[in-house]
């Protein structure tokens, strides 16, 4: 059972970016955020009731809040660039650059916190992941100045604040229930993302969403909680090595349902980039 809920986990995860893409065709990418926000706040909260963590809100110390407030700044600022990339980029282009987070979340896990163990195994599976995410976006036409290339650095700065949102997360977390944690920082995004939109003055466009796109946004919530709720299970009964390898591998799911979705092709030098991505997210999941 905790091999499938690991296989789900994946799965959700993988049609999360698929859902979001459809979801922000003709809707601000802002507006989508907040609004998924509020499902994925709902399924963590739910978590948090189902393994009774509730009770244990008041033993969480000064410094483990501040950093789990932190880390939830820090999913927020990766959601929103990561929702404005996947608004104005193709999909099977985006995910591999938020999927490099792994790449700065092991320097500063080596870094910071002195996780040296398996060093050389790590930092190999950390070169393949680079090269694969290189061969996966680098293309001629990614060489020309235009405006619509904005999604490369919108891509970039989601997978940074991604790699901080764990790091920050670590350090929260420590003494605090995992899903409590998640939950918490949850709310910071909620606040954060409904903050962004209110200031902007986008509010104003809530009432003019298009329905099937304000379904596909919610359907992106729910896979994202979907997907929680399976890991977990996984996790708590499984192999954790074989879990989070498999959970990372969603990034096969959503470049399949990207082709089937919106066409978009993989060419022999992207499909040589995912080879490299997957074995190195195999090295470093199995082999540590």
């Amino acid at each position: 059972m905790w091999f499938l809920m690991a296989v789900l986990s994946a799965f959700f995860a993988g049609l999360t970016s698929i859902f979001a893409k459809c979801g922000i065709k003709k809707t601000d990418s802002d507006i989508a955020t907040a609004i998924r926000t509020i499902i994925v706040l709902l399924s963590a909260w739910c978590m948090v009731f189902v393994v009774h963590a509730t009770k244990t809100i008041t033993e969480i110390d000064l410094k483990s809040f501040i950093f789990l407030v932190l880390s939830g700044f820090a999913t927020g600022a990766s959601w929103i660039c990561y929702f404005k990339a996947l608004s104005i980029g193709d999909v099977n282009k985006v995910v591999p650059i938020d999927k490099s987070s792994t790449i700065l979340t092991v320097l500063l896990a080596i870094i910071l916190f002195q996780e040296t163990n398996h060093l050389k195994i790590k930092l190999l599976g950390t070169f393949l992941l680079a090269v694969g995410i290189f061969l996966m976006i680098e293309n001629k036409q990614s060489k020309k100045i235009s405006k619509n290339n904005k999604w490369i650095i919108y891509a970039v700065l989601s997978a940074i604040f991604a790699a901080f949102t764990s790091v920050l997360a670590k350090i929260g977390i420590s003494n605090v229930e995992s899903n409590l944690g998640t939950a918490i920082r949850t709310i910071v995004v909620l606040l954060m993302s409904w903050s962004i939109v209110f200031a902007k003055g986008k509010h104003k466009n809530l009432k003019v969403i298009d329905k099937k796109e304000f379904i596909y946004i919610v359907l992106s919530g729910l896979a994202t909680g979907a997907s929680w709720l399976c890991y977990y299970y996984a996790i708590q009964n499984g192999v954790v090595s074989v879990v989070v390898s498999i959970d990372k591998l969603s990034i096969l799911v959503t470049v399949i349902f990207s082709y089937i979705v919106f066409g978009e092709k993989l060419c022999k030098k992207s499909f040589i980039g995912l080879c490299f991505m997957v074995t190195g997210i195999l090295i470093m999941a199995l082999g540590v």
